[in-house]
């Protein structure tokens, strides 16, 4: 395998593909792919290169777990096999009421983990479709949505193909076809637009991540009720910047090490609110200069230096609505996005590419797991803009107005199918 490809899966259009048939390339140029993952195969993998595809065998890769990646020898390209498949699961009609919101599978927060974690590990995403014994049904069009959403989220996923699909799209069934087709234009949009995807998090709320199953849950709760956050490592947290960095969240790591603690309360000192779940007694946040402010039933309140700690009494036992207390803490109107009328969607606000066709300060992209929306989106990010041009795979770059709500501008997203990238100015 040349050193150049071992490199640069994050940003190829990659696929597994079972059968070496050379009849089969054309499907796969469609799909816009370029890299095939199949068995070695003379005749398929010469036709392969004369489309511009080319072939990896299954060897060639490392398929790891999340909790493998510690053993990934550095010289072989490494793919994650962790993850479920996306889209969206109704309520029980028994359970369900008119605020329940749509259940979302997504597997974006695991490219920010893997990124905050592996640094040095390229975060792409190779599970497998969830069908078959569970009789679950995977709709033709969320295999764009896996790839959807691992590009958003900075990374890359291998397209692994449900058999029902394939069964499909070889019979020439004309809803498979027009997915892949779909699929296809999608992918080459992805990687024309790759700076917009390679840009770090806005860092209003900071989460810091370990290893803890804990961590994994927080993480996982933030990305999906909408805070927006970017993740670092508990073990090496950045820098203090409270105007950057209002609230700090280290809930869920294990207890860290002293000097590691300093680091992390530093936050607090500097200006900025910090959220930890490690009980008083013995709790790792203990400091001197601390001054207890409040306490209500499940979490205390303190000052310290120029900021505060605030300190749940518990374990978090419910990450979701942990992620809905530091929206508040955060407070609504300091609130990095806000959606209205997407149930189904997740946004991420990060910063944007300063050259191309479309320089702009911030990006705000949105997947939409409950395809299609029929109604008018709004969105509104943090900060006071002027411009925002609307790119997706779908149409083209569409300038809409931004209205000043407070702190914040609003813009109405024109068409929404399964991503949205608004570029303010």
């Amino acid at each position: 395998m040349p050193a150049d490809a071992k490199s640069d899966l994050l940003n190829q259009t990659i696929i597994r593909w079972e059968d070496a048939d050379p009849r089969h390339v054309s499907l796969l140029k469609t799909a816009g792919v370029t890299v095939a993952v199949t068995v070695p195969g003379e005749a398929f993998e010469r036709a392969c290169r004369e489309h511009g595809i080319r072939t990896f065998s299954p060897q060639d890769i490392q398929w790891l777990a999340l909790e493998e990646l510690e053993r990934a020898d550095p010289g072989r390209p490494v793919v994650v096999k962790s993850g479920i498949w996306p889209g969206i699961q109704r309520p029980d009609p028994a359970t369900a009421s008119a605020t329940r919101a749509l259940w979302v599978d997504a597997n974006g927060f695991r490219v920010a983990y893997l990124k905050a974690l592996y640094p040095k590990i390229p975060p792409v995403l190779g599970y497998l479709p969830a069908s078959g014994s569970d009789g679950r049904v995977v709709p033709f069009d969320t295999l764009r949505l896996a790839l959807v959403e691992a590009w958003a989220a900075g990374g890359n996923y291998v397209l692994a193909v449900d058999p029902r699909y394939r069964e499909a799209l070889l019979k020439d069934d004309r809803q498979a076809v027009e997915a892949w087709s779909t699929l296809g234009r999608t992918a080459r949009w992805l990687r024309e637009n790759t700076a917009l995807f390679r840009q770090p998090a806005v860092p209003d709320v900071t989460v810091l991540v370990d290893r803890e199953e804990s961590s994994f849950e927080v993480a996982n709760l933030m990305v999906r009720q909408n805070v927006s956050p970017a993740l670092e490592p508990a073990a090496n947290p950045p820098r203090p910047d409270p105007k950057q960095r209002k609230v700090v969240v280290a809930a869920g790591i294990a207890a860290p090490q002293p000097d590691v603690a300093a680091r992390i309360l530093a936050h607090a000192r500097a200006g900025a609110i910090l959220v930890v779940d490690a009980p008083a007694e013995g709790g790792w946040w203990k400091t001197a200069g601390l001054k207890p402010v409040r306490s209500q039933s499940d979490r205390e309140f303190f000052r310290l230096g120029a900021g505060q700690v605030v300190a749940y009494k518990e374990a978090v036992v419910d990450p979701g609505e942990f992620a809905l207390d530091v929206l508040d803490l955060l407070t609504r109107q300091r609130r990095t996005v806000r959606l209205w009328n997407c149930p189904g969607g997740i946004a991420r606000v990060t910063v944007a590419p300063q050259s191309g066709p479309v320089p702009a300060r911030v990006a705000l992209q949105v997947v939409n797991y409950a395809f299609p929306v029929r109604y008018p989106v709004l969105a509104a990010v943090q900060g006071r803009y002027t411009k925002a041009v609307v790119l997706s795979p779908e149409a083209d770059p569409q300038p809409v107005p931004v209205a000043k709500r407070g702190t914040a501008s609003e813009v109405k997203l024109p068409q929404l199918g399964r991503l949205a990238v608004t570029l303010f100015s």
